[in-house]
Parts: structure tokens; C-alpha cells; sequence
């Protein structure tokens, strides 16, 4: 019998975001061009999200990006490339 091929877990990625936020939406673009699959929650409608956020990282601003449990307050490429295993990111 052959080994099977070891599959890589895909990142768990949320981003607590709202629409008016430039760099939510950069972080955004950035996870679309390097193919980053995420859930993007609104805390503007969503007041349950926002009080959760605020629990979790101490402040409401945003982005703030949970990836794997594993909380990045901005936008922060650098984390972002580490925490994800990018070497080579797009954008």
C-alpha cells in the first residue's frame, strides 16, 4: 500500500473589519491576490462581533485578523506572511 499524501491544513483566517476601513480593505485584496481564504465579519452590523472583538483584543479598531486563534491588530504584513507560511506573497 503507498503512503498517503500528507495534506496541509487550511488556515482558519476571521477579519473583523468594516466597510469604510482602508486597510480592512487592503487586507482583503491581500488575502484574495494569495489566494488566502478568510471570513470577513462586519463589527459595524454586527453588535454581537464587536463586543466579542473587543473581549478578545482590548480595543475596537479594526482590522484586527484571527488566523489559527492567533489574534494580528492592523494591518501587519509581516505577521500576517508568518503566521500563514507565505514566503513568496503577492501584493
Amino acid at each position: 500500500m503507498a503512503p498517503k499524501a500528507k495534506r496541509t491544513k487550511r488556515p482558519r483566517v476571521i477579519m473583523f473589519s468594516t466597510p469604510s476601513c482602508s486597510y480592512c480593505n487592503m487586507a482583503k485584496v491581500y488575502f484574495r491576490r494569495n489566494k488566502i481564504k478568510f471570513r470577513d465579519v462586519d463589527v459595524s452590523k454586527d453588535a454581537a462581533a464587536a463586543r466579542d472583538l473587543q473581549r478578545r483584543s482590548g480595543q475596537m479598531g479594526v482590522p484586527v485578523i484571527d488566523i489559527n486563534g492567533r489574534l494580528i491588530v492592523g494591518f501587519d504584513k509581516p505577521k500576517i506572511n508568518k503566521l500563514l507560511g507565505l514566503t513568496n506573497p503577492i501584493g
